[in-house]
């Protein structure tokens, strides 16, 4: 059967209220049937489902569709995949429908003879892999159920047996298993602890592998392919998904030994984003298996940054995320070596749930004993506010007003006003891609970074926005390495871009990558560079503006007239200086 056949079988077997209705609670409305859209947050149900025709359609965010198209956006499936999930439920043959699935199949085939491989490397004798695993104390039976493997450091080893077994170069190429330059054909991965990752279904679509001393990238992941999008798959659900069930939580940590290392003490539905950030797609697939959701990424400002982004967008894809805080070592790895599984089961049964994590985090950047510092305080934290359902945001106005000693009235004075107005929604990262530390940098931050990079005598920054430029902490400490260089050589002149990968380590490498990327017109340096100051000056007037007006609209009359009018006369003298500028 062709696969157009195929297609129009599944559409008239399937019915789509009952698809639908399996995860979304449909209620009839007319000819219609109504509910809450299951791809993005409502209070109004604006999700209709037509049974005549076959289609659903949200008025709200503007979903629409057949049923096939409803499975492939709620359970990131591609098209072929959502018709062999339907095709499946019910009965339908699906033999020789697609021209392609015998293309996926050889992917498949190519990658699992290569994992094989690995693996027999790893097992064959004493070598530094399995040494490296051995001293990070995991066990031959996790080494087993993981599928453990080992690249050797040599430039064809993989390339040579792969073409023994007649695999093309080409295939190899597709799936990132060899890289080429300059007409030489070598093995991507070499000398590293390699890490299979295999889907819920159980096939090897891409590999992790870790180096093995020195060297960067320390983690390299297979690049994206036909069979391999990093944005839909975590690792080690194919081990864990039926414990996700079981249990209804998971627990997801950053890295492959961490996965490893927390399945090892008995906690079985652990998994790790391919990335330090979740993806739209990566919290929908989550969603199948269970609405609760442990973050335990590492405790440093890294892990702790990624677990901010990560609960903003699973809470708005309709899960309950929760942060665990690793009170005893870096990571969770680190921690259940010294601690144990109890101790770490403790600490996911007190993990706090997302908004008194994002309490914490966000007043640890604060002096809530300094009136300024609160008012700032208060204000981001508002910001936070609006991203939440009412219900969530009314319990915690109560507790953001029990922690500053502002009146509960005043904060949902602020907060009914921010909603009226274009909600200030939390950043997000792009879900197409996994963040890393780069994109915690500005455009002028990555700017004015790359001038420095081309010549150091861009380092010396007025005095008056010294302390606004870089926001980040991977800015601030590339703009600090700099300026010791510039100070070093006479402060000009190009920067010395390799001393400052050694001296930075390899969790600055992509950082400085990122900014070295950055293209700057060599004759436009000095405009574009009194461009980016311009710019930081008129964000600090914007920001000094909706600070003051932010306290004028918390004054319920206790504002000395003194300090109201110096708030007044600021006030207009910054919004003169803006006008200035054009703003």
């Amino acid at each position: 059967m062709n696969s157009s056949n195929i297609v129009e079988e599944i559409k008239s077997r399937c019915n789509i209220v009952d698809v639908i209705g399996r995860v979304v609670t449909l209620k009839k409305a007319g000819s219609n049937y109504k509910g809450l859209c299951p791809f993005h947050n409502e209070k109004t149900p604006s999700f209709n489902v037509n049974e005549e025709r076959q289609i659903f359609k949200c008025f709200g965010c503007g979903e629409s569709g057949d049923v096939i198209a409803f499975v492939e956006k709620y359970y990131n499936h591609d098209f072929r995949g959502a018709c062999e999930m339907l095709a499946g439920e019910y009965g339908i043959d699906m033999t020789g429908a697609f021209g392609r699935s015998e293309h996926k199949k050889e992917l498949y085939e190519i990658n699992r003879q290569a994992a094989r491989f690995f693996y027999k490397a790893f097992r064959s004798g004493m070598n530094p892999g399995y040494a490296y695993m051995k001293s990070r104390g995991i066990s031959e039976e996790m080494m087993n159920k993981f599928g453990i493997g080992y690249a050797d450091g040599g430039w064809q080893t993989l390339l040579n047996h792969m073409e023994s077994l007649g695999v093309s170069r080409d295939k190899l190429m597709q799936l990132g298993l060899i890289s080429q330059s300059k007409g030489r054909y070598y093995d991507k991965f070499r000398d590293r602890v390699i890490f299979p990752i295999i889907d819920a279904g159980g096939k090897v679509i891409g590999f992790g592998g870790r180096i093995i001393g020195d060297g960067n990238p320390k983690y390299l992941n297979s690049q994206e392919s036909d069979i391999f999008q990093k944005k839909n798959n975590l690792y080690g659900l194919n081990l864990a998904k039926a414990d996700i069930r079981k249990d209804d939580r998971i627990v997801l940590v950053e890295g492959y030994m961490d996965v490893i290392s927390v399945y090892q003490a008995g906690i079985r539905n652990v998994c790790a984003s391919l990335g330090t950030a979740l993806t739209d797609n990566q919290a929908r697939l989550i969603r199948q298996y269970t609405k609760n959701v442990i973050l335990s990424y590492d405790a440093d400002e890294a892990g702790q940054n990624a677990a901010m982004r990560g609960i903003d967008i699973l809470y708005q894809e309709g899960l309950r995320p929760r942060v665990l805080k690793v009170s005893d070592g870096k990571d969770p790895d680190e921690f259940i070596k010294k601690n144990g599984r109890s101790a770490f089961v403790q600490l996911m049964d007190e993990a706090l749930p997302f908004g008194d994590f994002k309490m914490a985090r966000i007043s640890g950047r604060y002096d809530l004993n300094d009136e300024q510092q609160r008012l700032d305080y208060l204000r981001e934290f508002i910001g936070q506010l609006q991203a939440m359902r009412p219900v969530e945001a009314d319990l915690y106005i109560s507790k953001l007003a029990e922690q500053t000693g502002i009146s509960p009235q005043a904060i949902r004075r602020e907060y009914e006003t921010g909603r009226q107005e274009e909600p200030v929604r939390p950043a997000r990262p792009a879900p197409q891609e996994t963040q890393t530390a780069a994109a915690e940098l500005s455009e002028v931050e990555k700017t004015l970074l790359k001038l420095m990079l081309t010549d150091m005598k861009y380092t010396g920054l007025p005095e008056d926005i010294g302390g606004l430029v870089f926001r980040s902490e991977e800015g601030s400490l590339t703009w600090r390495m700099i300026l010791e260089m510039a100070q070093g050589k006479g402060g000009t002149g190009p920067a010395d871009i390799s001393w400052l990968k050694e001296k930075a380590g390899p969790e600055m490498y992509e950082v400085l990558e990122e900014i070295d990327r950055t293209i700057i017109p060599p004759d436009k340096s000095d405009t574009i560079y009194a461009q980016c100051i311009d710019y930081i000056r008129r964000e600090e007037l914007k920001r000094q503006e909706q600070e003051i007006t932010w306290k004028l609209s918390l004054d319920d009359g206790t504002v000395p007239d003194e300090e109201m009018g110096e708030l007044m006369r600021r006030l207009a003298e910054i919004q003169r200086k803006l006008k200035g500028q054009g703003v």
